[in-house]
């Protein structure tokens, strides 16, 4: 990895900065590095988390073998990164991906936001479906709610404000628009995206072996379906 630094988090953490940008290139090297960090822990590491542009890596400082009396567990935690990182070759590491489609009804009760974001930007609702449906989107990280996916990948040709006044409640599956964002809420929540339809699958499941569907790295597809398709699918 040619670009990096840290920040440091405290007395127990630690950010590994691998871009300025969110970005593909960069998605390649935070999912390489927290991969082998997960699969490979030094000595003292506690937990490793991921972001769009870095990862952040938490430490016991008690468990830190410091190898001069001056130096500290952050000093040496950063040595230990740093021969870690210098020793990854993105450019030779093909990252391995995973495609899934995923199911919407678009509009109606369904996506009851579909119409007010096709009136944005003069656009027809099935305009507005097919800009959704033709790109893949890929899904960069995992987190704000468990299971919720962050997706990049969106044509700006549909990216809408979010409202002005949150709902209260957002049903599980249902697909929103959040300014240049889309994605999924995996479960009931409050929030303030435009939502244009909603899935039948089940993105979080804690009784699962993987809880989430979807993983950092994955491939998401959108595909519309009806709304008797909705109502007679098998959730998984």
């Amino acid at each position: 990895m040619d670009e990096f630094n840290f920040l440091s988090q405290g007395d127990s953490a630690v950010t590994v900065q691998l871009g300025k940008k969110i970005h593909i290139d960069t998605h390649k090297k935070v999912k390489l590095l927290f991969e082998h960090l997960k699969s490979n822990p030094f000595k003292g590491m506690v937990e490793v988390t991921p972001s769009y542009t870095s990862v952040t890596v938490f430490y016991d400082p008690t468990k830190i073998t410091l190898n001069h009396f001056n130096e500290t567990p952050y000093r040496e935690v950063v040595k230990v990164l740093s021969t870690i990182i210098t020793a990854i070759n993105v450019s030779s590491n093909t990252m391995e991906t995973n495609t899934l489609s995923i199911p919407v009804c678009y509009g109606g009760k369904y996506g009851p936001d579909l119409e007010e974001v096709a009136r944005f930007h003069n656009l027809t609702e099935k305009q507005v479906i097919n800009f959704h449906t033709e790109q893949d989107y890929l899904v960069y990280m995992i987190g704000f709610a468990p299971g919720f996916p962050y997706l990049g990948g969106m044509s700006e040709k549909i990216a809408t404000p979010r409202k002005s006044t949150p709902r209260q409640t957002i049903p599980v599956g249902s697909v929103g628009i959040g300014g240049e964002q889309t994605g999924i809420y995996p479960i009931e929540s409050p929030g303030g995206w435009q939502l244009i339809g909603r899935t039948p699958l089940t993105l979080f499941d804690s009784d699962r072996d993987q809880p989430s569907l979807l993983r950092a790295g994955d491939v998401v597809r959108f595909t519309p379906i009806t709304e008797e398709q909705f109502e007679n699918w098998e959730v998984i």
